[in-house]
């Protein structure tokens, strides 16, 4: 399974991305999927967070408010929209699939995702 993220870049505060993961083999759809980050110098950071259908979401409290997480199983992607962005968003986006087919509820622990894409970067200007 390969996981190609996009949609990252340069904004002002304030201002949106759309960040997109497509995976390349169908069957993610019955998977659970979530979105990372990464700042220079910390560690890997939970950010949102959805289970297979779509039926159930869920953010870190760094995001909440302001990033929405969706999917399009019909186009094998996920999605984060990031509103309001922060200066203190600046960091290399990473979406993931849970390990657990046909899971309830999420995961925020990077240890319950087993497939990685290779991050976009989002920097926000202040």
């Amino acid at each position: 399974v390969q996981l190609q993220a996009s949609g990252g870049g340069l904004v002002q505060a304030g201002g949106s991305l759309r960040l997109a993961c497509v995976s390349s083999k169908p069957s993610s759809s019955k998977f659970g999927m979530g979105w990372f980050r990464q700042a220079p110098g910390k560690e890997r950071e939970f950010v949102a967070g959805i289970n297979w259908s779509g039926s159930y979401t869920f953010y870190g409290d760094s995001v909440k408010g302001r990033f929405t997480i969706f999917r399009d199983n019909a186009k094998n992607t996920v999605y984060l929209q990031s509103n309001s962005l922060k200066p203190e968003d600046t960091a290399v986006y990473f979406c993931a699939r849970d390990k657990v087919l046909y899971r309830d509820g999420g995961r925020q622990s990077e240890y319950d995702y087993d497939y990685w894409g290779q991050g976009t970067l989002v920097t926000v200007s202040s």
